[in-house]
């Protein structure tokens, strides 16, 4: 049976492929990105499986670094909606979003509405810097008024202490942790700070 869980961000180079990846890998499952849209230099299955995670192909893989709908009309490609099933393997399943919480796969589909349908709790990454208040708490709204359960949110970057404390408190969620960013990126570094900062127990027993 799946055990999946969701990474979705707040909006785009949040980091949470790192982050998917990282939980991928240290719940010893799959990632899966469904719609890549950019692959030059490297895509993000490509990223995740460098950093330690076992990896399921794309559904769509679109050369275009843009919205899902909009890389999908320049490849002359219709993102089906059918084709977006969460997989069926006897694992834990790591599934990643693009870019944010309503970022669009087509004219009237946005992932959000994805998410609904696979009925999976989402961890949503977001920023510890400026903004980031704003933009957590918008996402959880835009979420939870799609009925998607959130597991918590992770924080990524350099601490910060009052956003850390004051964004899952207004939002209601579980904070999960912070993962700081990694310089060099290893798949040994970030399974040592998923170790010391992700509190995986509480991702475990939500899954």
């Amino acid at each position: 049976m799946t055990r999946a869980v969701v990474v979705t961000g707040t909006d785009t180079g949040v980091g949470k492929t790192v982050f998917a990846a990282g939980l991928a890998a240290a719940l010893g499952g799959l990632y899966w990105k469904p719609v890549q849209a950019g692959i030059d230099p490297v895509s993000d299955t490509d990223t995740a499986a460098f950093l330690g995670a076992r990896v399921l192909p794309e559904v769509y893989s679109l050369t275009t670094p843009a919205s899902p709908h909009l890389a999908a009309r320049i490849d002359g490609v219709t993102i089906n909606p059918m084709r977006l099933a969460l997989p069926q393997v006897d694992d834990y399943l790591v599934a990643e979003g693009a870019g944010g919480v309503l970022v669009p796969l087509s004219e009237t589909l946005l992932y959000a509405d994805v998410f609904a349908t696979w009925g999976t709790p989402v961890i949503l990454c977001a920023r510890t810097g400026l903004g980031t208040i704003n933009h957590s708490l918008l996402s959880i709204d835009a979420l939870r008024a799609r009925g998607v359960p959130v597991l918590g949110i992770v924080f990524i970057g350099e601490a910060h202490e009052e956003n850390e404390r004051i964004v899952p408190s207004l939002g209601k969620v579980l904070s999960l942790g912070r993962l700081p960013m990694l310089d060099p990126l290893t798949p040994e570094a970030l399974a040592e700070v998923f170790a010391d900062t992700i509190d995986m127990a509480a991702i475990r027993a939500a899954l």
